[in-house]
């Protein structure tokens, strides 16, 4: 007794001062927390009111603020949450995508191969062949016809008689896939009774040839493999010429004749002089960007103009139009060689002005056409010594037989 008598006052006073104590601390936790907020008022200001203030982070020893944990927690779990749910879900999504993997894929359709055509090079050129044999076999020389016809040919001509200077396909058409129907004009000279060669005009032929192979070598395959093969079906059949053309008409409406003093024409002279005798360069003479080739070796010694057609519209003038205007000429020239002898030759040209001048902008591949004009048939003219309807007879030069 002695001994705990006096430790029970000891231990009220150590606990009365910490109940005195505590309400003074908490008024200094109350005013430095004022403090702060009116610091913080101060510098942000311009805050927007909406935005939320951050969470507080002092400790309770000095603010007597606890910081709550509850937000934290429940994000925490959510992470972990989601993260097994991923981790779960793995294997059905490998499933899943397995399954689609294996149904039939939406593929874009193949591209269509390219569509072969048909082509007549073949027959045409077997058909001149056949129709040349014909034309100089004869009595004994039947079997010169085999390569072409298997059929059985009799002849009573004299062979030699006959011969051909030119033959040319001129017309061919697909009865069927893979037989063909081919007209031939070739050019015959045949010897009268002193034995001398003398032009017999120009004839035609149809020819029925039969293809086996590709398509590209005019039979109905539409395989590359395998080689071609020709055969005609009868023996050519002459039939009369084809009707003749007259074309419609060209599209140049003003003859300039041949004016050295009009700029046109001296652009179109010197451009020519230096693409067929090679004198000058071309350059000179064409608009920028255009590369054009002279011819080579030069077949010509010197060019001359002696008319040019355009479409200006003005025969007499000779005013160069401001730069870029465009216009469509046609010059015949006669060329003439190292002989001394001339050719008439016509081009078609675009010229372009530029800086005063007229440049050539093109050299055309054929004339322009006059708008709206229609070519039309015509009967083609009887024979007048040739037999082509122009009168004009050749001399023949017949090869050997």
């Amino acid at each position: 007794m002695g001994v705990d008598a006096p430790a029970q006052p000891r231990r009220a006073a150590r606990a009365d001062p910490r109940r005195h104590h505590r309400p003074g601390r908490a008024e200094g936790v109350v005013k430095l927390r004022r403090r702060r907020l009116a610091a913080e008022d101060e510098t942000w200001d311009d805050v927007p009111a909406a935005q939320p203030e951050p969470d507080v982070v002092d400790s309770e020893d000095e603010t007597g603020w606890k910081t709550s944990t509850a937000s934290l927690s429940g994000a925490a779990r959510l992470a972990r949450i989601g993260a097994w749910v991923l981790i779960a879900s793995g294997p059905l999504l490998g499933v899943a995508s397995l399954l689609g993997t294996s149904a039939p894929a939406q593929s874009a359709p193949a591209a269509a191969p390219a569509a072969q055509s048909v082509a007549d090079t073949g027959p045409s050129g077997f058909a001149q062949l056949y129709v040349a044999a014909y034309i100089e076999a004869g009595q004994g020389t039947e079997n010169s016809l085999s390569p072409y016809f298997a059929g059985s040919i009799t002849l009573t001509n004299q062979p030699g008689t006959r011969s051909t200077t030119r033959t040319v396909a001129v017309a061919s058409r697909e009865v069927q896939p893979g037989y063909w129907t081919v007209t031939v004009a070739a050019r015959v000279a045949q010897k009268d009774a002193k034995g001398a060669w003398a032009d017999a005009g120009l004839q035609y032929y149809q020819v029925p040839v039969q293809v086996l192979g590709p398509l590209s070598a005019g039979g109905s395959k539409k395989s590359e493999d395998g080689a071609a093969g020709y055969a005609a079906t009868a023996l050519p059949a002459q039939v009369a010429a084809p009707g003749a053309l007259k074309p419609s008409g060209l599209g140049y409406g003003t003859d300039r004749g041949s004016n050295p003093a009009d700029p046109a024409t001296q652009t179109i002279a010197g451009f020519l002089s230096a693409y067929l005798a090679g004198k000058g360069e071309l350059d000179r003479y064409t608009s920028p960007g255009v590369t054009l080739r002279a011819v080579a070796p030069a077949p010509y010694a010197g060019v001359e103009i002696t008319d040019v057609a355009d479409d200006s519209g003005n025969a007499s003038s000779t005013t160069v139009p401001t730069d870029g205007a465009v216009r469509q000429a046609l010059a015949t020239v006669n060329a003439k060689d190292a002989s001394g002898a001339t050719y008439p030759l016509t081009y078609a040209l675009t010229l372009r002005s530029r800086g005063g001048r007229w440049e050539v902008a093109s050299l055309g591949s054929a004339p322009v056409l006059q708008r709206g004009g229609t070519p039309a048939l015509v009967a083609p003219s009887p024979n007048s010594g040739g037999a082509d309807g122009t009168g004009v007879s050749p001399s023949p030069s017949p090869s050997s037989s």
